[in-house]
Parts: structure tokens; C-alpha cells; sequence
């Protein structure tokens, strides 16, 4: 996974937005994403929400559904992709001296006509999260199917398609980006390497 990881942190280097197209296998992607079909057929999904303190859940800002990862469920899994990142971050640690401490991910579902609009992932009261990580779960994504990533650079503008097995990686306090509406579901892990 060394070279997968080098791939993600000096493309990052070089152009602020880490792109590794495979990042996940397809065993634990084929797995993940059942995982997510699961949960939202048991409408486990919930609705995300902006800020913190009083966390905003209109579906003007975004209209996503998520479920958050955590070891205790006990999936077999969602396990096997934490470790995944820890290695990730024991990597990124040893070989950029980051400092990351610990991390938070949730399963992101974008049914059909939902979006994000232009936003930064860290919170102005609490700087924890250093850097966002996103995988994607989307096998056979094609052009016309929406929901890219749509990161501002400035007067610039980068998209980047949900396509299966894809990892992005870039700094939570500097890029402002969105998701543009998606024209059938779109399933991403998405989440933060923190550090207290």
C-alpha cells in the first residue's frame, strides 16, 4: 500500500489535491458499498447536518445521508477500512511528520437531485480536522451522471468525478468545494485526520 499512499500524499504535494484511483480494493469496495445499501434499505442514513452546537439540518446547504463509522458495530468491513487508515496515517505521519491523532468517518449516500454546496470542512471554532479524505463507492460512473467534486482554487475550478475506488486527500482549512447534483445515487466514505 506504500506506493498507493505515496501516490495520494505527492499529488497532494504538488497540487494541493491528493487523487490515488485505487485506494480501496475491490473485494472491500464491493463490501462497503453493501454496507451502505443495507443501511439505508434499513434507513439507518440520517440526515447530515452543517456546523456545530446547533447542527443546521435544512437540505438547502446539502441534502446528503450519512452513518458514521465506528469499530464498536463491530463490521467486519468498516474494520478492515479503518485499519486500512490508520495505516494510511502511520504512513503519512512518519513520512510528513503531520502530527495526525486520530480521524472520524462516515458512509455518505447523495441520492438522485442532492448536492453540497461550496463549503470548508474545518469548523471555525474547532480546528481538529487537518485534512479531508474522500473514497468513492460508484462502479461505472460515467460523464453525465453528476456529482462531482467541485474543488475552487481561486478564481479556478477543478471537478473531480466519483469514479469506484477513488481516494481524494486535501487540506480541511483551505479549499473551499462543493458536490454538484447528482443525477443517480452517489456513495463515498468521507472523513478527517485530526489532531487535538
Amino acid at each position: 500500500m506504500d506506493k498507493t499512499f505515496d501516490t495520494l500524499i505527492g499529488s497532494y504535494v504538488d497540487d494541493k489535491i491528493g487523487i490515488a484511483e485505487d485506494f480501496l480494493s475491490s473485494a472491500l469496495t464491493a463490501h462497503l458499498t453493501e454496507n451502505v445499501h443495507r443501511l439505508y434499505t434499513g434507513n439507518q442514513l440520517q440526515a447530515a447536518g452543517t456546523g456545530t452546537g446547533m447542527v443546521d439540518r435544512t437540505k438547502l446547504f446539502r441534502s446528503d445521508i450519512i452513518y458514521w463509522l465506528d469499530r464498536t458495530h463491530g463490521d467486519q468491513y468498516e474494520n478492515e477500512f479503518l485499519d486500512l487508515v490508520d495505516e494510511f496515517v502511520r504512513h503519512l505521519n512518519a513520512t510528513c511528520y503531520t502530527g495526525i491523532t486520530g480521524y472520524e468517518f462516515h458512509y455518505a449516500m447523495y441520492e438522485q437531485g442532492s448536492f453540497y454546496k461550496k463549503h470548508l470542512d474545518q469548523f471555525r471554532d474547532n480546528q481538529s480536522r487537518q485534512y479531508s479524505l474522500i473514497m468513492y463507492l460508484n462502479e461505472g460512473w460515467v460523464d453525465g451522471d453528476g456529482g462531482e467534486l467541485c474543488i475552487h482554487h481561486g478564481e479556478s475550478v477543478q471537478k473531480i468525478a466519483p469514479g469506484n475506488r477513488k481516494a481524494v486527500f486535501f487540506k480541511s482549512s483551505e479549499l473551499e468545494h462543493e458536490v454538484l447534483v447528482t443525477n443517480k445515487p452517489r456513495l463515498s466514505i468521507t472523513g478527517w485526520l485530526k489532531k487535538d
